[in-house]
């Protein structure tokens, strides 16, 4: 892909490495050599290495023969590692703290222990700072934006804001613009938490439902009751009030003596007006709509997609953000790692959040949670998701092939929720066996008010390309339903061509090699109508904005700093694969194209284009400083290890 102004960049694997083990300082000799093998490329295109190597061992005797048989031997050793890392050691950011200081001594409450004497963690705060490691920086993030650092001594740059005695600082005049303001919302409180794991939380929309749907065995729902069960479920949340008689008959006095017992009691205390809105169920019509046609949808991205990144994308252009999916059996169990994904930043106007999950119970109760207790503008099902372990749970595509249950899904959650339901979908389970046109028209008879379709099947998953014509044909038939493309959108090229496909609009994941994770300015590039030839020091500015974004978000303790690391080190497994435009031949970028080894246009590009983990770490520690000493890190996505 690199033109021929641009083959000097060219180099090989061993002088790329060498050059950064270097530091960027190259010797006479060095580019010598690489001169030689930039007139070796350009002259003739000769083949790979190995192949060479092995036809001239193929011409020799049979001592070279033996030779090469003992080579093969030895090969298996070097090679490369390829798919996920699915058995990865899981190292937590809290192992690498020796002591850690308790809570209630970092709240300003050190009386009021809530352990008691069972206390595991330090109260001594000269003992935890004589274990404490160096500070990081002589800045925080935190104290600089809010006037105010919430970690006080567990800061790792407490020097930034601890006076005489250890005692935090506060900027009273910064502090109080801020004051009153929620940033992040849908976080899960103490009480909810206890009431999920208690069992103790009300799904009553949800069991009328469910009680609608086994009593008519498995038949469709519509709304609140079902056609089978003659809306038995709605008469029996009427209680204890009286039940009128046929027309023409006398009410007993029994019931007019309830009634009026009824009358005569006395009113219970309320605060605010008294609606009916927990029993009156919203009509079609009267939903909020969802109107993101010819937006640029940033894609829910797992693992990656965190708060922080999707700041990153929202500067750069993207109009609608979704959170990870979240598995609805782990959000019913209160679990705050799978509360985490639905936390919404206040600069995200348009904001969903996506479910996993294969049985219309669950689904459906976790659909009224939700509905009840975050702030969000739609929900999302994901019956797109391939990976195995929620494939082979009937869940992700698996629904796709489960019509029955995928139906009583749809039809439940958007009986319980007053805000637009959506699914993202593929073109199918097998690979050219297409059958998203026939279940999307059924989607839409269902009750959702949008899809998106992946232009891949489960089983292609990211070695074709994405098949735009079936995604045109599928936009057709969903019509007047809107249908948002996903797949291969690499340019503003390729976001133009797609809209005139027909789409409402487009969906941006990860686009395996280019997309969201490796170049999040693609917003900025289809907007602006433009290719950028975005520099080294701008790129790593965009690595320093998302350092500070991640320590706002989880915190400026070792805790924090080593969890920003952590999904600093996921961003960079992707943001390595990214070819600078000028140093390409041809534009975009494409899906299918390895490109060779080559230098960049400064010693920091080199550096952000190596795949060796390594170089991941280097870059991690010119942003958070070294890392600590029994750190280990295994990317969730092919790369190689750093222990």
């Amino acid at each position: 892909p690199f033109s021929t102004d641009t083959r000097r960049f060219l180099t090989s694997k061993e002088q790329f490495h060498a050059y950064l083990r270097a530091g960027g300082e190259e010797e006479e000799e060095e580019e010598k050599e690489e001169k030689k093998e930039e007139e070796r490329v350009s002259s003739s295109q000769s083949e790979p290495p190995a192949k060479r190597v092995k036809a001239e061992e193929l011409s020799q005797d049979g001592e070279s023969q033996g030779n090469a048989g003992e080579e093969e031997k030895e090969r298996p050793e070097k090679k490369r590692a390829r798919g996920q890392n699915k058995s990865r050691p899981c190292m937590k950011p809290n192992c690498y703290e020796q002591s850690r200081l308790c809570p209630s001594v970092t709240q300003g409450c050190a009386g009021q222990c809530h352990f008691g004497p069972r206390c595991r963690f330090l109260h001594d705060v000269s003992e935890y700072l004589a274990g404490k490691p160096a500070d990081l920086g002589q800045r925080c993030v935190l104290f600089d934006t809010f006037g105010r650092c919430p970690y006080g001594v567990t800061c790792r740059f407490g020097q930034a804001h601890l006076g005489d005695g250890h005692q935090n600082l506060v900027n009273a005049a910064l502090a109080q613009q801020w004051e009153g303001k929620l940033l992040v919302r849908n976080s899960l409180s103490k009480d909810l938490q206890q009431q999920l794991r208690k069992r103790k939380f009300s799904f009553q929309k949800a069991e009328e439902f469910l009680r609608g749907l086994h009593g008519g065995k498995g038949g469709k729902a519509t709304g609140g009751c079902t056609e089978v069960s003659n809306c038995t479920a709605s008469q029996e949340g009427l209680g204890d009030s009286p039940v009128l008689q046929e027309q023409g008959e006398d009410p007993k006095p029994e019931a007019l003596q309830s009634s009026r017992g009824a009358e005569d009691a006395p009113s219970t205390p309320t605060l605010g007006p008294l609606t009916d809105e927990d029993v009156t169920k919203l009509r079609p019509c009267e939903k909020k709509k969802l109107e993101i046609q010819g937006k640029l949808y940033l894609a829910p991205l797992t693992t990656c997609g965190n708060l922080p990144f999707r700041r990153i994308c929202k500067r750069f252009g993207a109009d609608v953000t979704c959170g990870e999916m979240a598995v609805c059996t782990n959000l019913l169990q209160g679990q705050s790692s799978e509360w985490a994904l639905l936390k919404r930043h206040h600069t995200e106007d348009i904001f969903g959040v996506q479910l996993e999950g294969a049985f219309p119970d669950t689904m459906t109760k976790c659909a009224e949670l939700l509905n009840r207790t975050i702030d969000v503008d739609f929900v999302d099902i994901n019956v797109g998701c391939p990976i195995d372990l929620v494939y082979k749970k009937g869940g992700g595509c698996a629904l796709m092939t489960r019509s029955n249950k995928f139906e009583q899904i749809v039809r439940g959650m958007n009986s319980v929720l007053d805000v637009p339901l959506t699914v993202k979908i593929r073109t199918g389970v097998q690979e050219k066996v297409n059958v998203a046109h026939k279940i999307i028209p059924k989607i839409r008879e269902w009750g959702a008010s949008l899809v998106t379709l992946h232009g891949r099947s489960r089983e292609q998953r990211y070695t074709r390309s994405a098949d735009w014509e079936y995604i045109a044909e599928c936009a057709r038939i969903a019509s007047p339903m809107p249908l948002f493309g996903n797949g291969d959108i690499l340019s503003y090229e390729d976001a133009n061509q797609a809209m005139q496909m027909g789409v409402s609009g487009i969906m941006i994941a990860r686009q395996v090699p280019v997309g969201a994770l490796i170049k999040p300015w693609l917003f900025t590039e289809i907007k602006e109508q433009r290719h950028w030839d975005i520099s080294s020091s701008e790129r790593f500015d965009i690595l320093k904005d998302f350092t500070n974004y991640g320590l706002e978000h989880w915190g400026s303790d070792t805790q924090g700093v080593e969890k920003t690391r952590k999904f600093l080190l996921e961003w960079l497994s992707f943001l390595c694969r990214y070819i600078p435009v000028g140093l390409l031949e041809h534009l975009p970028q494409r899906i299918n194209e390895r490109p060779p080894y080559y230098l960049g246009r400064d010693y920091l590009e080199t550096l952000m284009a190596s795949q060796n983990v390594d170089d991941w770490i280097k870059i991690s520690e010119l942003l958070l400083g070294p890392v600590p000493p029994s750190f280990t890190f295994l990317p969730k996505h092919k790369a190689n290890s750093y222990r």
